[in-house]
This record gives structure tokens, sequence and C-alpha cells, in this order.
């Protein structure tokens, strides 16, 4: 990254966005001893205007905000943090410094609802029967489906194979819950490797 702290004293504006949900957060201001730490310790450390010094979010409240990604924008005088939040970002004790909702995606929202349904059991679950059985019912379960998929692959119903891409994908949602870990994870993953 090359941010251009020339303009503005030598600050620049901070969009905090929620890597999960895509929320906006807030907004805060970083001189390039903020960015640098925010860089080495992976937790935004913003420049407060009005303390006159750096100011990690969380010092006091300890709702940190780990970093997730850093981007800069198309002039390099302005960054966009993504983040995974420890608790309210705001003061006020809200979400987010500004009146919006979380817009969560079809996938995450997916994700919640499949933790939901194995925390809270029921006899009409699906998702609780499978997990019931084990890992390697679930592992199982996943190679099954992902064999359909490679046969509906080699026709030509479009349909049908989309029905089996939907298959593989959920239950390899189940899996991932099985094992403790979400989708972001696995993002952080495929990021890692995009570096290489």
């Amino acid at each position: 990254m090359n941010v251009d702290f020339s303009k503005n004293n030598g600050l620049i504006p901070v969009i905090i966005q929620n890597n999960e949900t895509q929320q906006v957060l807030m907004l805060g201001y970083m001189n390039e001893e903020a960015l640098q730490k925010t860089q080495t310790e992976n937790v935004v450390t913003f420049f407060s205007r009005s303390k006159n010094r750096l100011w990690t979010k969380g010092e006091t409240s300890g709702n940190f905000l780990k970093v997730v990604s850093i981007k800069e924008d198309g002039d390099q005088d302005a960054l966009l943090i993504q983040v995974i939040p420890n608790g309210p970002t705001c003061h006020n004790g809200t979400t987010s410094c500004f009146a919006t909702e979380p817009q969560i995606s079809f996938l995450n929202e997916l994700e919640n609802v499949i933790e939901n349904r194995i925390a809270n059991p029921s006899s009409e679950s699906y998702v609780a029967s499978l997990y019931q059985k084990g890992i390697n019912k679930m592992a199982q379960k996943v190679g099954e489906e992902a064999v359909e998929l490679v046969i509906e692959a080699k026709d030509d119903n479009q349909d049908l194979f989309i029905g089996e891409a939907a298959d593989l994908l959920f239950h390899y949602l189940i899996l991932l819950q099985a094992k403790n870990l979400k989708l972001n994870d696995i993002e952080q993953e495929l990021m890692r490797r995009m570096k290489k």
C-alpha cells in the first residue's frame, strides 16, 4: 500500500465495515503511525482528533475491531478496513454508529439457521438428525453430494446441476458447523492463498 497522507494535515478517513455482514460500522481517521500500528497488531487504531493521540478502538470498552483486510481507494487517500467486531462498535452500545440494519448475506443467514438447528434440535429437523449421526455420516453425505454433482456436470440438465450444487453447499455448511468453522474461516484461507 502507498497511502497518501499529504492531504488533510496528515490524516486520512477510514471506513470500518463488518466483514461478515458488510454493514458499515463507523468512520474514523488515521495518521501514518495509526495505520502502522493497525497493520502490526491486526486491531484497528485511529488517531483521535479530540484527544490528539493514537486511540485503539476498544481500549476502554474491550470492543476491539480485529482486522480482516485493508484496502485503499483509487486516490490512495482513504481506506476501507473490513473487521470482525468484538461487541458493539458505537460508544452508545449499538452495532454501528450509523442507523442501519446489518445486511447479512443469504449464506451467512443459512449458516445461522444451521447453527440454531444444531443447538436447538427437534425431531423434524433434518440438520439436527444428520448432526446427531456424527462426523463420519456428515462427511460421507458431503462426499455423496459431491459425486452426484460431478455426475450432473457431465449431463446437460442445468436444473439438476443447480439442485445438486445446492445440496453439496448445504451439506458442506453442516460439516463446517460440526468442525466449529464458518465460511469466513474458509474465505480467510482463500484470501491468504491469493497473496502468494
